[in-house]
């Protein structure tokens, strides 16, 4: 009798110490909180960042503000999206590494931007360095992209030149409508478009005002992109410069590089 309580006991505390462990052992297994999850790299800082830029770019981040600028363009993965007089390709660039290889920048140039950029698209597109750009040029009013194909745009202090009547013909007549009609058939619907360009003073005939300084008042750009069937979504203040009069041409060293400028946001309905 005293041998049956004494198994009985035994059994008793076998089976309370296997109540104090859980069948499986989960301590390692469970996932770690959200604030101690690594965090993911930011894809605009990593294009900035990335050992392999093209040489000299770096050194013009700072006064383009290119950081907050493509935030507020707000480019993913996948997209298609146009450089509009892209130039040399510094803005071209960092978007091809922020669309990756399943999306596409058009980095469009005339003649006259062409010869401007020289041999910079050359170097920067040679041997596939990006294979993800399509280098498109031809007259702004003869732009041909694939209808509904462009998921965004992007003018850089660009825009203004489409008003130029260059005194010394070095610009041809381009016509502001017809080459911005070109850009809109070629959005989806929903595209965004992000202008930047250097402020005229207001009322400024752009005609005059481009020719003699390369600025275009906002209210202009505003209205002919309104025109041309797209919506005004917002604005950011990130290149402005209270400081800049508007009676300085852009390249005077006294306002280089730190012109005010406006950041409009469009898109397409």
């Amino acid at each position: 009798m005293k041998f049956f309580i004494g198994v009985a006991a035994s059994a008793v505390l076998l089976f309370v110490a296997g109540c104090g462990k859980a069948p499986n052992d989960t301590a390692n297994t469970t996932p770690p909180a959200a604030s101690e999850q690594p965090a993911k790299p930011d894809p605009i800082q990593s294009a900035l960042t990335a050992s392999d830029r093209f040489a000299g770019d770096a050194a013009e981040d700072s006064w383009r503000k290119s950081n907050e600028v493509l935030a507020f363009l707000d480019v993913k993965p996948g997209m298609h999206v146009l450089d509009y007089f892209a130039g040399g390709g510094y803005y071209t660039e960092l978007l091809s590494r922020l669309v990756g290889p399943q999306g596409r920048v058009y980095a469009y140039n005339n003649a006259e931007y062409a010869k401007y950029a020289g041999d910079k698209p050359t170097q920067r597109y040679a041997n596939g360095r990006l294979a993800n750009v399509v280098e498109v040029s031809g007259p702004p009013e003869q732009l041909t992209i694939e209808p509904q194909s462009l998921d965004a745009a992007l003018f850089v202090q660009s825009f203004h030149d489409l008003h130029w009547r260059s005194k010394k013909g070095e610009w041809p007549k381009t016509d502001p409508a017809q080459s911005l009609a070109q850009v809109v058939k070629a959005l989806k619907p929903g595209a965004a478009v992000v202008v930047i360009d250097h402020v005229a003073a207001a009322g400024s005939n752009p005609d005059e005002s481009v020719d003699a300084l390369h600025r275009i008042d906002p209210e202009i750009v505003k209205s002919e992109f309104t025109a041309a069937g797209l919506v005004f979504d917002s604005e950011s203040n990130i290149l402005a410069n209270t400081a800049d009069d508007h009676t300085k041409l852009v390249f005077d060293p006294a306002v280089s590089h730190k012109t005010d400028q406006f950041v409009f946001k469009f898109r397409k309905p």
